[in-house]
């Protein structure tokens, strides 16, 4: 794999959504989603939300695509929050916040029940909506000039349960509050210190992020859908834990070709070429 300085240069262009400013690209079996407004540092409108469930519904469906990177393009923002501009008309009242929540809400379940491993590259800011998104991300991966933040106390805007469960699951209710109350903006430092991102890029983040990716992708498909199912029912109260479903992907795991292939692999002491059948 060539990686070149940005994800723009490195991926092939699949396909456009959102007037271009949403890209699904690929590089070898890793699947892109870039945001692409760079002159908005990357700033989310609804149409770029619809995009996003357009892109990982042709992801989830590729045998192909092992994994999935979400990024910003121009490396001066991964995503610096919702579209200001499109409040007056789609966000300005109770009634038309209830629509814009149902859009980008269907975008952000999306994005959590998306059944492959994705992996957010932070470059630069990641604020409000642009945070939220990264934070449906399996793992993320921040460059040192990475900038985080909720500004939503300094524009009275409110968010609702949903969008706080992954950032209360991964840096608790004191540290969410921290960020909710002051709205302030926190480093890549300090935003590796609480928990919000996996790992802080030594130099390139865009490099390491692909790397992470690819040695992800090599790995056994089905057993890291299961791994990744497992994951997100431990997080539900037990009551709602599908069970049913794990079993299955369970059984699909014990009975693949791909299992075989494992076990010869490591008897044979070489690396397992593995397929998701």
């Amino acid at each position: 794999m060539e990686i070149g300085k940005t994800l723009e240069d490195t991926m092939c262009v699949v396909d456009r959504h959102a007037d271009g400013k949403l890209l699904a690209g690929r590089i070898d079996r890793i699947g892109v989603v870039l945001f692409n407004q760079p002159e908005k540092r990357n700033a989310l409108n609804l149409a770029m939300w619809n995009g996003v469930c357009d892109v990982l519904d042709a992801f989830a469906a590729d045998g192909e695509v092992r994994a999935v990177v979400y990024a910003g393009a121009g490396g001066e923002a991964f995503a610096s929050g919702a579209d200001i501009s499109e409040f007056a008309s789609k966000r300005n009242s109770a009634d038309a916040n209830l629509e814009y929540t149902r859009i980008t809400g269907r975008g952000r379940d999306k994005m959590r029940d998306f059944p492959k491993p994705t992996l957010a590259c932070v470059q630069g800011y990641c604020l409000g909506g642009g945070l939220n998104v990264a934070l449906q991300a399996d793992l993320r991966v921040a460059s040192r000039d990475s900038v985080f933040g909720i500004p939503a106390a300094r524009m009275g805007i409110a968010y609702g349960i949903e969008p706080m469960e992954k950032l209360v699951s991964l840096v608790g209710p004191a540290r969410a509050h921290l960020l909710l109350y002051t709205a302030r903006r926190f480093t890549g430092e300090e935003a590796l210190a609480m928990g919000l991102v996996e790992v802080l890029a030594a130099e390139d983040v865009v490099t390491e992020t692909l790397k992470l990716a690819a040695a992800i992708a090599e790995n056994a498909p089905l057993s890291l859908q299961a791994s990744r199912f497992a994951i997100q029912q431990v997080l539900k109260p037990p009551a709602e834990r599908n069970h049913d479903h794990m079993a299955e992907l369970t059984r699909r795991c014990m009975d693949s070709a791909d299992y075989r292939e494992g076990r010869a692999a490591f008897a044979e002491k070489r690396k397992p070429r593995f397929t998701g059948a």
